[in-house]
């Protein structure tokens, strides 16, 4: 059987260690990492990925923009997202109406992001 890929894009290098660490080890999910909206765009079309997990503040190109950019692309509109932030419930509130499957909020608790991740995506 192979693993459930996820594209994590976050530009903290510390979150996205932790996430992948935890997505693997937890998860049994395949890691692609992306410290950039960019770079995590080039990475979904390139990779196909089950899922992917897009942090909401970053410089340069936000989390949203990279949203849009994805749900615009023929080749990745159909790949599900989970956003993260570290704005709280507010948020939550917020995005319900961007098509996404799930907000996490920063900071995480380690041992439940896996079973998290996967209960947004369910």
């Amino acid at each position: 059987m192979m693993s459930k890929k996820i594209l994590v894009i976050d530009d903290e290098d510390d979150i996205l260690k932790l996430v992948q660490t935890c997505l693997e080890i937890m998860g049994g999910w395949q890691v692609i990492t992306a410290h950039s909206g960019r770079e995590g765009f080039h990475l979904a079309q390139d990779n196909q990925p089950d899922a992917i997990l897009l942090d909401i503040m970053m410089p340069d190109e936000d989390g949203l923009s990279t949203l849009k950019k994805l749900q615009s692309n023929t080749r990745t509109s159909k790949i599900p997202v989970i956003l993260l932030t570290a704005r709280g419930r507010f948020i939550e509130q917020k995005f319900d109406h961007l098509g996404v499957r799930g907000v996490l909020n920063k900071p995480f608790n380690p041992l439940k992001l896996a079973e998290q991740v996967e209960a947004a995506l369910a």
